[in-house]
């Protein structure tokens, strides 16, 4: 039922690389028209071409490069996406930033950096997409964090963060349900993505921190983009049209574990 997905409008987030990029290429091969948001122009670039190599046309793929914490820049993303395309079918909230710290190390203006990208935005962004979303009976998938259902020291700004995008995909689903929009969650834990090395991380930090995945979540391994990326195209499309307001996590049994 993932063919359903073909010839809608997706609008991604994040999308110049990790999760965001990944979702890209699926809905691509399964003929999305795509609206590619990211802040790094030349692997957003590199997206839109591998996009186009897995079939999509080029004049289906809109990109559009900036801060999506400038308020300006996002009403310009939703207005040039609907006056592109047509429509909004699918809104994919996936832009994130992690700044590792705890509640004594990290300051106001760090906090207020990552409650900003990782959840006003997604805010934002919803509240755009509900007039356009309304027509098509749309869809909202956000990328939160196994951070947001459970509590780790030396995140914690971010946790908060993410537990927010929790609470605004069910609010949300409850809200935008009498339009037959849904509004789901995927909550992926450690997955092999640039965001930690984003976040301050070297190259060792790095490596330890992969290797303590052996013991951190069940299945004793990171995971893998495709692993979640799986998840939101089933949630985006027909296949899961009685699914709206749930956090799914992704991550390798973590959410369940309480180490003794």
């Amino acid at each position: 039922m993932t063919s359903s997905l073909k010839g809608k409008v997706a609008l991604i987030t994040g999308a110049s690389s990790g999760i965001g990029a990944g979702t890209a290429l699926d809905f691509a091969a399964l003929g999305a028209k795509l609206a590619l948001v990211g802040r790094n122009a030349e692997n957003l670039n590199k997206t839109a071409e591998k996009c186009m190599e897995a079939g999509v046309p080029k004049d289906s793929i809109l990109q559009l490069v900036g801060d999506l914490t400038d308020d300006e820049f996002t009403k310009g993303v939703m207005a040039k996406t609907v006056e592109k395309f047509g429509q909004l079918d699918v809104l994919i909230n996936n832009a994130g930033i992690v700044i590792p710290g705890t509640v004594e190390t990290v300051g106001i203006a760090a906090y207020d950096e990552q409650m900003n990208i990782n959840c006003r935005v997604y805010y934002h962004l919803t509240h755009l997409s509900v007039p356009h979303l309304k027509k098509t009976k749309g869809v909202i998938v956000n990328v939160s964090s196994v951070n947001g259902l459970r509590s780790f020291s030396g995140v914690n700004a971010y946790c908060v963060s993410k537990a927010g995008v929790d609470q605004l995909t069910r609010c949300s689903a409850l809200d935008l349900a009498p339009y037959g929009i849904r509004v789901n969650a995927v909550n992926p834990g450690v997955i092999l993505t640039e965001i930690h090395k984003r976040g301050g991380m070297d190259d060792e930090a790095y490596k330890k921190f992969i290797e303590r995945c052996s013991f951190t979540h069940a299945l004793g391994r990171p995971g893998e983009v495709k692993e979640v990326t799986q998840t939101i195209v089933h949630l985006a499309s027909d296949a899961s049209t009685y699914i709206t307001g749930v956090s799914i996590p992704i991550d390798g049994g973590r959410h369940a574990m309480c180490p003794r």
